[in-house]
């Protein structure tokens, strides 16, 4: 008389499958790792002015727009590298002591995006933009520029742990591991190695400016990237 055999890890569940075999099978789960050092940063910046009408408010953001865009041929950033095209202008109001809404100008506000390939000099460029007057750093994130090729080896490594994992449990309970009967597409993630550092607090410039002699330029220690990819296969057993 035959016996079924069913060997199930208990990494993963069966649920993720929308079927298994009848006859003996084992389920496995494959996990994986890579991390890499980020070399890309992408930055994202506001400007902004108040003036008496939107006119003039777009005109002085529009200037520092063009201030800032005209010294990235120093950092070699190309224009397709950056993002700079919206614009928006609203009315600015303030209340009165007995409650009353009054017109305080207007504010016109652009933001820019920005792709630096060279992360060794984000410190130079966060402070030319600030020396032509962008208000707000909004954020920071950090990339790898071989983000494709270090998913694939995620991918890889993943299915090579789920192989090693089933042909392990196989020879343990005395079976050969047979045919791949179906594989679950893989999951895949993008994490920083201690917690999230995909942003940084917003900094806004107000009063007089600083001369760079006065102060000590700031470092920068980019958490690694980790990307993780799971694949779940059902092997054959032959026992």
């Amino acid at each position: 008389m035959k016996h079924f055999i069913s060997i199930t890890l208990f990494l993963c569940s069966i649920s993720v499958f929308a079927s298994v075999p009848n006859h003996r099978h084992v389920v496995v789960e494959g996990i994986a790792q890579v991390s890499a050092a980020p070399d890309v940063a992408v930055l994202y910046f506001n400007v902004e002015a108040k003036m008496a009408s939107a006119l003039l408010a777009k005109t002085n953001v529009d200037k520092r727009v063009n201030d800032f865009l005209n010294g990235l041929q120093e950092f070699q950033i190309d224009e397709k590298n950056v993002s700079a095209s919206n614009i928006s202008t609203e009315p600015n109001y303030y209340y009165t002591d007995d409650d009353k809404q009054e017109l305080d100008g207007y504010i016109a506000s652009r933001t820019i995006k920005v792709t630096l390939n060279k992360i060794e000099s984000l410190n130079d460029f966060l402070v030319f933009a600030l020396s032509v007057n962008v208000n707000e750093i909004r954020n920071i994130e950090f990339q790898s520029s071989l983000k494709e090729q270090l998913k694939k080896e995620a991918i890889s490594l993943a299915v090579r742990d789920a192989k090693d994992k089933a042909e392990s449990m196989a020879e343990a309970f005395g079976a050969k591991l047979g045919k791949v009967y179906s594989i679950d597409s893989e999951n895949q993630s993008q994490r920083y190695r201690y917690g999230s550092n995909d942003s940084v607090e917003k900094i806004q410039v107000t009063g007089s400016r600083i001369e760079s002699e006065n102060f000590e330029p700031g470092r920068y220690l980019q958490e690694n990237i980790v990307f993780s990819a799971a694949v779940y296969v059902v092997f054959d057993l032959e026992v």
